[in-house]
């Protein structure tokens, strides 16, 4: 995960013309962490470091605005579609399977909740900066479990 200020004025991204202007008006990276765990998915890790992300921003005063951009339309229709629809049917799905990562799903919503977040899904591997060091990040951690042995960090 990255956690990143930024100063964009306006309340519309669409104020923004590239991906470039973006990262132009990006002020300071205030963390990168990763995380690695054995045995494990690619949406739990990616539902993992969002709520890590927003735990890391629930202080008070809350932040105003919080923007996730994420690859993972899992997280991103998970959290912006699907979530209201699974909370009202028991956390069944619409084939009426229990929701996967139930437990995680459950803290990003509180935490969602909590603060103003907007989602937004970027495609993966098209030359965004900060995706491609997540995905950089990624490849470290799972270099990490293999050094480590079963269990990992």
């Amino acid at each position: 995960m990255i956690l990143e200020k930024v100063d964009i004025p306006g309340e519309n991204l669409g104020d923004l013309r590239d991906k470039e202007e973006l990262r132009d008006r990006a002020q300071k990276i205030l963390a990168r962490k990763w995380g690695a765990e054995a045995n494990t998915t690619n949406n739990r890790m990616e539902l993992s470091a969002a709520v890590a992300a927003l735990s890391a921003l629930n202080l008070d005063p809350k932040p105003e605005k919080v923007r996730v951009f994420t690859d993972s339309q899992y997280l991103q229709k998970g959290i912006s579609q699907w979530i209201s629809r699974w909370k009202k049917n028991g956390w069944k799905t619409a084939s009426k399977d229990t929701v996967k990562n139930k437990d995680l799903w459950e803290k990003l919503d509180l935490l969602n909740i909590s603060m103003a977040v907007e989602w937004h899904w970027v495609k993966g591997h098209d030359g965004n900066k900060y995706n491609e060091l997540c995905d950089q990040m990624t490849q470290e951690a799972i270099v990490s479990l293999t050094k480590e042995g079963p269990g990992g960090l």
